[in-house]
């Protein structure tokens, strides 16, 4: 099947990538063309804002997390029916084990470099030139400037630019078109009230500077498709969704459904009382920001707690896991009671705290995802498995049963053993 598809990195975080993404995917689809969007690595973040711009759902690629199956069976799908495919990449080209790079070049798919070149001039075509051709074999395609100042700053960047390497175009420097930040990211799309216009902006933009034309078609292979067994085949599973609970991959969302259970989406902030289920999903947020209101729903803490006294599963991830301690403290030290399912305190701390890879070993398989948080916590149990890094880090988070409840910092991708992430969710 094939599509024209871009792979969009730069040298380094911070460089204007998902902005860049976002750009393309809203100029394109105003054209009338059908865009399809991926994210590389385990963000939840990055995707809300391209869905906005793209007008579609957007899934992650990850060659360790998902697998290769994973990514070529996504892709291929995508193929079928997009005029374009955006595949965002994650920190720097090169970084990470596997890179994006590795993906690029596994997959075929051309390689637009985007490069802040708001401080710097002719060096721009170094760190180019470093991105092309330090593997031979990686697809590149080109290279965008991001952030210029005006033509003249436009000109020096294209002074000792290769002859024959693609220059896309100069990106002004506008703050309108820049997305927000806080500790864990950007904001997640449903927090910008003004994101339809930073987005229409950037596409105007983009049109402007960068052109209309299409990359080049990427031919992606078919992946046999696996259906997974209907093992939760009238299971129905509450998915807090809100504010403060917000990180879901939609392909585990898929995987529950494909597996047979029903979703029922509540919010914690707003509503009183769980809806009628079986299971209790609690993935991870923001918990932090929303304490007051969390601990004041009372209404809210006593359904899930009566859900767990009755021996219903729950699987709490991140911050759904802070939710279950006994409390959390902010930055400045004042602690908020919450549910009390899970013995332990945790706190909040300026800095990242963890960000790996991780794999937890289960009776039914290894279920891969990773954890990154900027918090503490002490749990007076002891964890029942730990994860391990593939990359050698030493980070090993816990996972902690109590009763039906499985918590642990790690954000699973359901994906990686079906039958692992089903069984937090049997009766």
């Amino acid at each position: 099947m094939n599509a024209s598809a871009l792979f969009v990195s730069a040298p380094a975080s911070g460089q204007g990538k998902t902005t860049v993404t976002a750009a393309m995917a809203a100029f394109h689809r105003s054209l009338g063309r059908k865009v399809r969007v991926f994210k590389t690595g385990p963000d939840f973040i990055d995707p809300s804002l391209l869905e906005a711009a793209s007008g579609n759902p957007v899934y992650q690629l990850d060659l360790w997390m998902g697998g290769e199956e994973d990514c070529r069976g996504r892709l291929h799908r995508a193929a079928g029916d997009a005029d374009l495919i955006l595949v965002e990449g994650v920190m720097g080209l090169f970084d990470g084990k596997p890179s994006g790079a590795d993906l690029a070049r596994r997959f075929g798919i051309p390689v637009l470099a985007v490069i802040d070149a708001g401080a710097m001039a002719q060096t721009f075509a170094a760190v180019a030139y470093g991105l092309a051709n330090l593997d031979a074999n990686l697809p590149f395609y080109g290279v965008v400037a991001n952030r210029v100042a005006g033509p003249r700053h436009a000109q020096m960047l294209l002074e000792l630019l290769p002859e024959g390497m693609k220059f896309l175009g100069a990106l002004p420097s506008r703050k309108e078109i820049s997305f927000p930040e806080r500790h864990l990211g950007l904001f997640m799309a449903g927090e910008m009230q003004d994101l339809s216009g930073r987005i229409d902006e950037a596409a105007r933009i983009w049109g402007e500077h960068a052109g209309q034309a299409l990359p080049p078609q990427v031919s992606f292979e078919m992946e046999t498709l696996r259906h997974p067994q209907r093992v939760l085949e009238g299971i129905r599973i509450a998915v807090a969704k809100d504010e403060a609970f917000c990180f879901l991959y939609r392909a585990n969302l898929d995987l529950l459904e494909e597996m047979g259970a029903s979703l029922e989406y509540f919010s914690p902030l707003r509503d009183k009382c769980l809806p009628d289920a079986e299971s209790l999903y609690l993935p991870g947020g923001y918990p932090e920001l929303h304490l007051e209101r969390l601990s004041g729903n009372r209404c809210m803490l006593e359904s899930i707690r009566e859900h767990h006294a009755m021996g219903k599963p729950i699987l709490a991830e991140c911050g759904g896991m802070l939710y279950c301690l006994d409390a959390l403290s902010d930055l400045e030290g004042r602690k908020t009671p919450l549910l009390g399912i899970l013995e332990g305190e945790a706190s909040m701390q300026k800095g990242l705290t963890a960000l790996a890879l991780q794999e937890v070993s289960l009776p039914e398989g290894g279920l891969r995802g990773h954890t990154y948080h900027h918090s503490k916590t002490t749990c007076l149990q002891a964890p029942d498995a730990h994860g391990a890094c593939p990359n050698g880090s030493g980070t090993r988070e816990g996972l902690y049963r109590k009763g039906r409840l499985a918590a642990s910092y790690i954000h699973f991708y359901f994906p990686s053993c079906p039958q692992a992430a089903a069984r937090f969710f049997l009766p």
